[in-house]
């Protein structure tokens, strides 16, 4: 028999090897959203809890919702990676029960968390639905699954298990290989049945925006001596470098970062570009069509439908531009089969080995992801 298999290069070995154990359950855990036009203010509330945002604010919001009849698509989509991951997990002979939470929406942690512990489970490994270290990525999922395993009285009779963040593993690139080779070949024909066979695409990269003193203060000072940029970001253009690099129809093409979805008040500095601005940009200089890539995000949920597929295409539009809209992981087979290798990091088997290890093809060093917005497995105590 080979050796165990072990995390790739580049993540943090000793945190994996301390948290390793027999868990006996699984907790897929995501950020949740509305399933009719009644549960839109409910569930914005529960968003925005704690900050005193008046209801006549929330329906600015609400629109978006409304617009796709109260539904959004999130909820479908971890129906459906649910289903995928236990279909995985059966053809891996991985007999544990994998269950579905959310932060802000039914089924609630506090729910989750009381039904696991009901059935006896007693050590659950967590896989959240965000691929990124950072703030709303990774420490607002510990702040509520502390908070609610003190409600729910669990603090000492349920432990968690948080798998690290894998926006550097093939399970969550390799995805957006497949759909940024379809994206330029899709909008380069475009262009040529327009009379523009010589033209180029741009590809946009682009993620949820943050407050600027929030990625500021993420760690470590090591990554951002390295990259020239904050942690948040650099993440992110690591996977874009890695995309640009890995496909010989990218050659040649210009990329960039941007961000979408800022809110908040208008004075509090957010990272930009912003799609919006940077399509208007791009068509100043001259470019033809853009193929934009939803790397900040694993599934599509309503900032990826209104933002992207409403808001970013009627900008091009506007501007004569050909766009495409790649689409996000969701159930891809290398997403679904990568995340079951990440898990398998943190189950062993009889002999207390690691049952399987994901596969780092994001080139950086990223092991000391640690501290606030970083990247630290987290037990409940």
């Amino acid at each position: 028999m080979t050796d165990a298999p072990t995390a790739p290069t580049g993540v943090p070995q000793d945190s994996l090897d301390s948290e390793r154990a027999n868990c006996d359950a699984i907790l897929l855990a995501s950020f949740g959203g509305p399933e009719g036009q009644d549960d839109v203010i409910p569930f914005l509330r529960n968003v925005t809890r704690g900050k005193g945002i008046p209801d006549e604010r929330l329906e600015e919001v609400a629109a978006h919702y409304r617009a796709h009849g109260g539904v959004s698509p999130i909820q479908q989509q971890n129906r459906d990676l649910k289903a995928a991951l236990e279909k995985e997990l059966e053809h891996r002979d991985i007999e544990l029960p994998l269950y579905w939470g959310n932060r802000n929406w039914d089924p609630y942690f506090a729910d989750v968390l009381k039904e696991m512990h009901a059935a006896g489970h007693r050590r659950v490994l967590v896989l959240v639905t965000s691929a990124y270290a950072g703030h709303s990525s990774n420490d607002q999922y510990l702040e509520d699954f502390d908070r609610e395993l003190r409600a729910t009285g669990l603090e000492n009779e349920l432990e968690l298990v948080k798998v690290r963040p894998y926006f550097c593993d093939k399970a969550f690139a390799k995805p957006f290989d497949d759909a940024l080779a379809d994206g330029i070949r899709d909008v380069r024909e475009r262009l040529n049945r327009a009379g523009r066979p010589e033209a180029k695409p741009k590809v946009i990269f682009v993620t949820h925006s943050i407050p600027t003193a929030v990625a500021e203060a993420q760690g470590p000072q090591r990554i951002r001596d390295e990259h020239g940029t904050d942690v948040y970001t650099a993440q992110h253009e690591a996977v874009a470098k890695h995309l640009m690099g890995s496909l010989p129809e990218a050659t040649g093409l210009e990329h960039s970062l941007v961000f979408q979805s800022r809110s908040g008040s208008p004075e509090t500095p957010w990272l930009e570009p912003d799609i919006n601005d940077a399509i208007e940009e791009d068509a100043k200089n001259g470019v033809p069509g853009v193929v934009v890539m939803p790397i900040g995000f694993v599934s599509d949920h309503m900032e990826v439908i209104w933002d992207l597929d409403t808001e970013a295409k009627e900008t091009a539009e506007e501007l004569d531009m050909v766009f495409y809209r790649a689409p996000t992981p969701g159930t891809h087979r290398a997403f679904v089969s990568g995340l079951v290798d990440i898990m398998g990091e943190y189950i062993t088997d009889e002999k207390g080995r690691s049952l399987s290890a994901g596969e780092q093809i994001v080139p950086g060093d990223w092991s000391d992801l640690t501290g606030p917005g970083g990247w630290c497995p987290w037990v409940s105590e």
